[in-house]
């Protein structure tokens, strides 16, 4: 069971903005309840599971109509994700009602950046109206 503390410390250093300090972003008692969670209830392999069947069986749609997602969509960018769409394919493939950029934050985003995604989630919706 040493991978799961090495590998969660790894992703949480390597994905979020914390430029390479990780508890800039993520205090000792937030990294060890994660990894606990994770080692307790030995659910690391389920977790990396949806990393690997994402990269080999890519999900494909069962229609052709463009956008292919048709729910109302927003999307929050932050700087350090691992991936990020430019406005254009993201406009193409999603009905896309809000797409805002921020200054900071990485893959963890709700975690690193909880007011600015509260705040994006909560106009979302309110733009629904």
């Amino acid at each position: 069971m040493k991978v799961v503390p090495q590998w969660i410390v790894e992703k949480q250093r390597s994905w979020s903005d914390c430029h390479g300090d990780v508890e800039t972003r993520f205090s000792k008692d937030d990294l060890l309840t994660t990894i606990m969670i994770y080692w307790v209830t030995q659910s690391y392999g389920t977790s990396a599971r949806y990393y690997y069947e994402a990269a080999h069986h890519p999900w494909t749609p069962v229609h052709n109509r463009i956008p292919v997602v048709e729910a109302p969509v927003g999307i929050s960018v932050l700087p350090e994700e691992i991936c990020s769409s430019p406005r254009r394919w993201a406009q193409r493939y999603y009905n896309l009602m809000q797409m805002r950029h921020h200054a900071s934050g990485g893959h963890f985003g709700a975690w690193e950046e909880p007011q600015a995604i509260t705040t994006d989630i909560r106009d979302f919706f309110r733009s629904l109206n």
